[in-house]
Parts: C-alpha cells; sequence; structure tokens
C-alpha cells in the first residue's frame, strides 16, 4: 500500500525541542489522519538539528465511501422539528425514510483520494505546531522553531504538490509560500551541496546516510557513544557517562564526531563537579576520568559535526583554549570563595529575601537550625552539631561559585566547610541537606544529615503552608509537592520514627516566631510600640490546627509514592483515617492491610464488613443504635453467641497485636472472623422483631464495627 513521507526542513531546531516535537509531528499526524477516515500500518517520526521526517506506511490510495444513518423526529412531529431535521441534514422530505413512525435520514458521502486530503493535513500541522518558541519572517502570516525552508511531501513516490503560504510576495506583489519538492539536502558542510531527488523512505535514509546526515537520533546516540569510549579507549582512558548530555549532543549534530581533547592537568585542584560542569554546561563536553585512579582526567571529549582531515587536531586545541578560559574563571571563584568564609556570607544572606512574608534568608536559617536541634535526638544525631551544620547550609549561596554555578549550592558548601576546619559529618549534611530533589535521587542516611534536610524541608512546607502558598492544580512555583515527598523518603528510609503533627507544629512555631518578630522590628522602626504578646493557638492534642492540612498533604504525596510501588491509594485513606501520623507505622499497617485484602478471608471480611455498616448506618438515620458490649442472650442463636465470642477474643488479641507494631498478626486475628461474621449473616436476621434481639444484635454489629477499625478504616476501603 502507499507510503506519506514528509519532510520539514528548517534552520538549526533547538537539541532540547526535538525529542518533544518528534512526539507532536506523530500525535498529530495521527490525529488527522483518523478524522479523515485513513488507516495506516505504522506511523514513525524522526527529529535533527535542521529536520523533522514523518513516514506513514500503509496508507491507501483514498478514503472509503460512508454511509451514515441520522435519526429524525417522529413522523407526527411539528413541521419545525422536521424542517430543522432538514436544514441540518441538507435532504428533502421525500428522500428520508420512514421507520417505525420516525424518519432517518441516510446520508452518504464520496470517498476522497489520500492524495487530496494531504496538503491540507500538512497546512494544518504546519501553522498549529505547539513549539515552546517559535518565530515568523516574511510577513509573519507563518511560525515556526526557525525559518521553514523546505518541504519534502512525497506519496505513493509522487510529489503532492502544495504551497503553505508564508505571505512573502513574489515580484508581481503576488502572494508567495514555501512549495512542496521531492528532494532534500543532505550534510551542511560535508554534504554535496546539491539537491537530493528522494523516491521512497529508504531512498531517503540512504541518501541522507550517503551525505553524512544521520536520521534517527539512536544511531547518533550510538555513534557518540562509540565514538567517545574508542578515542578515550585508544589514550588508556574512560568515559564519564553522562545520560543528559547525550541526549543533548545528539541533538546538535547531524554526523557525530566524538573527538578527545587536553586540558591544562592544574585544574584538576577544582572540585571535580565544577570541572565537569564547566564542561557540560557551557561546552557540551564529557569528562574524561582515569581507569586506574577513577579520578577525572585532564581531558575531555567534544563531539563535532564534521570529520576535520587533521583528525580533529585543530578543533581539540581550540576548544581546549576556550575550556581553559572557562576553568580560570572558576578557578578565580574558588580562590576568592576560600579568602571569604562563612561569617561573610551568612552576614549577605541577612539582606537576600526569602519571600516577602517569610523574611530574609538569615530568618531562615535559623529557623532551619532550630528545627535541625530538635529533630536530632530523633534521628540519634548529635543536636550541637546539626544546629552548627544547619547554620551554614544555606551559606554557599552567596559565594562566588554558587552565584556562576547555582547547580553546585549544597555541593561548594560540603567542600568549603572542610576547607574550613569542620568535622567530615558536618560538611556531608551541608553537602546533602537538598537531598532527595527527586524520584530518582539518593536518599542520605547519615544521622546529621537526615536532620538538617528534614529541617530543611519541613521549614519549606510549614512556611509556605503558613502564608496559604498550597499548590493548586498543576501549579507548583515552591516546589511543595518535591518536598513532602522528601520528607516522606527520608522518614521510611532511614525508619525514623517520629510524629508529623508535632514536627509540624515545631516549624510553625518558629515561622510564627519569626513573623512576630519581624512585626515587633517593623513596629518600632515606624515609632511606635508593640507590647502585646504573640498569641499561641493549640488544639486538644497539643498541636498546632493549621498541621492538619499539612497532615493531608502528606497522605496525598503518600499515596502517590505508594502507587508507584503498586499498593492501593484507597488502602492509604484507610489508615490515614485512624488519625496516625507515623509515617512508618502508617506504610507497615498499609502493607500488611494489602495483604490482607488480597486473600479471600481479608476480601469477604470487607465484604462483611461493609454490610454491616450498611446496616447500621440504615438504623441511623431512624434513630440512636444501641451501643455497648452485646449479651449472650438465653435462647440466642448459636450464630450469634459464636460471633459474640469470636469478636471479644479478636479484640484482644487484635489489642496486643497493635501494641507491639504486629500489623501482620493483627491481620491475621481479624482473619479468624471471617468464617463466624459469614455464618452470622447466613443464619441470623438482624432486625429482629423482638426489640431485645434487635438491639442485641445491632450492638453486636456495632463491636465487628468498632474491632476492625483498630486496625483500619475499612469504610475507605474500594471494594
Amino acid at each position: 500500500m502507499p507510503q506519506l513521507l514528509l519532510e520539514l526542513f528548517s534552520e538549526e531546531i533547538p537539541a532540547r525541542m526535538q525529542g518533544g516535537a518528534a512526539r507532536d509531528l506523530e500525535r498529530m499526524a495521527a490525529e488527522r489522519l483518523k478524522a479523515a477516515g485513513l488507516t495506516y500500518d505504522a506511523l514513525t517520526t524522526f527529529a535533527g538539528p535542521r529536520r523533522l521526517t514523518l513516514v506513514v506506511e500503509g496508507l491507501p490510495a483514498a478514503t472509503p465511501d460512508r454511509e451514515e444513518e441520522v435519526k429524525g423526529p417522529r413522523a407526527n412531529a411539528p413541521e419545525q422539528a422536521l424542517d430543522g431535521f432538514l436544514r441540518k441534514t441538507g435532504l428533502t422530505k421525500d428522500q428520508l425514510v420512514e421507520r417505525d413512525g420516525v424518519f432517518f435520514a441516510v446520508l452518504r458521502s464520496q470517498g476522497q483520494a489520500t492524495a487530496a486530503l494531504i496538503p491540507g493535513m500538512v497546512d494544518q500541522i504546519i501553522r498549529g505546531f505547539p513549539w515552546p518558541k517559535s518565530m515568523r519572517w516574511a510577513d509573519g502570516t507563518l511560525r515556526w522553531v526557525r525559518p521553514l525552508k523546505r518541504i519534502l511531501c512525497l506519496f505513493d513516490g509522487k510529489v503532492v504538490p502544495f504551497t503553505v503560504a508564508d505571505g512573502s510576495p513574489d515580484l508581481g506583489g503576488r502572494v508567495q509560500g514555501i512549495e512542496t519538492f521531492d528532494a532534500t539536502e543532505g550534510h551542511r558542510f560535508m554534504g554535496t551541496g546539491r539537491p537530493l531527488k528522494i523516491r521512497d523512505f529508504a531512498d531517503y535514509r540512504r541518501q541522507l546516510e550517503s551525505n553524512h546526515v544521520i536520521l534517527d537520533v539512536a544511531d547518533r546516540k550510538l555513534r557518540i557513544l562509540e565514538g567517545a569510549r574508542k578515542v578515550c579507549a585508544d589514550r588508556g582512558l574512560a568515559l564519564v557517562d553522562d545520560d543528559g548530555l547525550l541526549d543533548e549532543v545528539a541533538g546538535l549534530a547531524e554526523w557525530p564526531t566524538p573527538i578527545l581533547g587536553d586540558m591544562d592537568p592544574a585544574f584538576l585542584s577544582l572540585p571535580p563537579e565544577v570541572v565537569r560542569l564547566s564542561m557540560k554546561t557551557h561546552q557540551k563536553y564529557f569528562a574524561v576520568r582515569d581507569p586506574g585512579t577513577h579520578g577525572l582526567a585532564p581531558h575531555f571529549v567534544v563531539v563535532a559535526n564534521v570529520e576535520a582531515t587533521d583528525g580533529g587536531k585543530a578543533l581539540a586545541a581550540g576548544n581546549s583554549r576556550v575550556l581553559s578560559a572557562r576553568l580560570d574563571d572558576a578557578r578565580f571563584f574558588w580562590d576568592e570563595d576560600l579568602k571569604t568564609g562563612f561569617e561573610v556570607w551568612a552576614k549577605k544572606l541577612e539582606g537576600v529575601t526569602f519571600h516577602a512574608k517569610l523574611g530574609t534568608l538569615a530568618e531562615r536559617v535559623e529557623r532551619i537550625a532550630a528545627l535541625a536541634r530538635e529533630i536530632a535526638p530523633l534521628v540519634g544525631a548529635d543536636p550541637d552539631q546539626a544546629e552548627a551544620a544547619a547554620r551554614i547550609a544555606k551559606a554557599d549561596l552567596a559565594s562566588g561559585m554558587v552565584g556562576e554555578f547555582p547547580e553546585l549550592q549544597g555541593v561548594m558548601g560540603g567542600y568549603y566547610a572542610r576547607a574550613f576546619g569542620h568535622p567530615d559529618a558536618v560538611a556531608d549534611a551541608v553537602r546533602d541537606h537538598y537531598k532527595p530533589q527527586g524520584p530518582a535521587d539518593s536518599v542520605p542516611t547519615a544521622p546529621l544529615t537526615v536532620a538538617v534536610a528534614l529541617a530543611d524541608k519541613l521549614d519549606t512546607l510549614v512556611g509556605f503552608f503558613a502564608i496559604d502558598e498550597k499548590p493548586t492544580g498543576s501549579k507548583d512555583p515552591f516546589a511543595l509537592r518535591r518536598a513532602a515527598l522528601g520528607v516522606i523518603r527520608l522518614v521510611l528510609e532511614t525508619g525514623m520514627r517520629a510524629r508529623l503533627l508535632s514536627l509540624a507544629t515545631t516549624a510553625y512555631d518558629r515561622v510564627d516566631e519569626g513573623t512576630f518578630q519581624r512585626h515587633v522590628a517593623e513596629r518600632r522602626a515606624a515609632g511606635g510600640s508593640f507590647a502585646a504578646g504573640r498569641a499561641t493557638v493549640r488544639n486538644s492534642n497539643g498541636n498546632d490546627p493549621r498541621a492538619g492540612d499539612l497532615l493531608a498533604f502528606f497522605a496525598d504525596r503518600l499515596k502517590v509514592l505508594l502507587r508507584d510501588q503498586g499498593k492501593r491509594h484507597d488502602l492509604v485513606d484507610a489508615v490515614f483515617a485512624l488519625g496516625d501520623d507515623d509515617l512508618v507505622r502508617i506504610v507497615r499497617r498499609v502493607e500488611a492491610l494489602d495483604g490482607f485484602l488480597a486473600t479471600d478471608d481479608g476480601a469477604n471480611l470487607l465484604a462483611g464488613y461493609k454490610r454491616a455498616s450498611n446496616i447500621l448506618r440504615a438504623e441511623e438515620k431512624k434513630g440512636p443504635v444501641p451501643t455497648g458490649e452485646p449479651a449472650v442472650r438465653e435462647g440466642a442463636l448459636a450464630q450469634e453467641v459464636a460471633l459474640i465470642l469470636a469478636v471479644a477474643g479478636a479484640d484482644f488479641e487484635v489489642g496486643k497485636a497493635l501494641e507491639t507494631e504486629d500489623f501482620a498478626e493483627a491481620m491475621r486475628q481479624l482473619s479468624l472472623l471471617r468464617a463466624p461474621v459469614d455464618a452470622f449473616f447466613d443464619k441470623v436476621m438482624v432486625n429482629s422483631d423482638v426489640a431485645a434481639e434487635r438491639d442485641n444484635r445491632l450492638k453486636l454489629l456495632g463491636r465487628v464495627r468498632a474491632v476492625m477499625g483498630r486496625v483500619a478504616d475499612f469504610g475507605q476501603v474500594a471494594g
């Protein structure tokens, strides 16, 4: 069946946009083919530095003829209804079909040649393409990421002739545009320089490669990796893998050619992160390591877009000079920072606003330091060291190096802490206190680091919640979801036993104290007085009432984390409903509940719980429901007595298991209720005509619900 080949050729497409452009082209083409009624066997897109390519295999030569039956008004409907239906369908009354007293319109449409549909589809794709940034040219009627130069469009081996108007006039004043051709061009420098006449996709791909253009980004990546590893291996070196950089450079060169360059070994005295970031961010170079020492080697790999006649020597030398200039700047910042120190940086933070409603960075440091001191005993860290580490954790934000390389915040603080004689544990805490910064980031486990990291994230969360800057929808400008997930991962992976509400209350106290002191200072600076004290509001548990909102936010983030691990989100709701705020205990409950509900006993007992709850809810609507302990009454049915005894035993055993946090045992004890509950509902009528019997049985169902509710709120469980 026919093949469609489309190439949109332009000036350079930014590497960061190419992957998204390929996906958007695939989506838009598929949507328009479907809307036109065209089926196909395969649709593939490619993106590179100067071209977007679409190939669709197995298209029909034309769309099929269509016949559609549309139901209309009844035959005895008012004339206005019939007239409206005729206008809608474009038919006359005698063309309608009457069946069972209802009019039907049979609409027939002739199939269209696929080649006739392609111009409109391509024009729509080009004009509606969702580039993150785009530009206009000619009279500005057309937008593309960079000026669009040529359109190759072949269907069944023949050019589909059309023009995408760009508003540019010809010499006669007529509006022109970009016409379609059956030709493309190869590499800007290494190609023939002549148009390449194309027959089909196989010929297109072959001719491009013979003209030094690799179409598929996966092939470009492979060429870069294999070439880079080879030039390193030839010198006894090893490449430092960097997937992000590989993705980027694969979008910069149509014929990527790795070249090994040299740099001054003296630059290796800089922190390796500085060297690698200078290479990657500014120059797009790969770092190289010495396999023997596992440290960086004084070399780099640059990916050129040409095959140089001298083997790349001149290119390597030129790139080495550029890199040296960058690293000279980095060395200057490093040397100057070592002359400055934490005290000067801390003073600078007093003049840097963190948020207008939350004060300066210096005030934030004070809050984090106080929090870290209180968290330290919970994780087995020294409170004095935790406070000391927190006080210098943000100082490197005022350093020259972090000003030049913001990505190195924390990392440089760790280096400076060691350079200025702080203990290794403190330096590590400063270095890693931002972690984890995402789901793929590692979680620190050193007690001191955990204390500072938790204090940092809790202050962020509580601060922005306190000023009502919570995430809404997909918007989260202060990365609060990431901070909450970071807290959860820190707590779970270190096994920290702490009450979130208590920690949040402490954090709220710090924020409130800072706000109060700031108001006092502002009032006094204005010449007034401020004698009133700061009011403290607590609920019956001694927690700040505002902490409840934060706990619900943590519950939502925990659902996301556990869902990614294959757990059901409704189980998190069922456990959080108990009011527990110990994350470690919550997750253990969820895991035990998940395992329990996966068994037949668990599934059937859940059904029994819901049946009991439904009966109790129905009775509660009528009036007060009897509560208390059910009695073993004379003449009671055996199944009723058996359930009374089973519930009493389960209550005792579940209580023991919960005291030792043996949730698996608690679930096992609940599973023993399955048989007596089933037998009860099979043989016993709850709404007995005898009032005493009815009351006793309602008490029994209440006890079943209460005992199960000690483990989780089963009413929150779906199923």
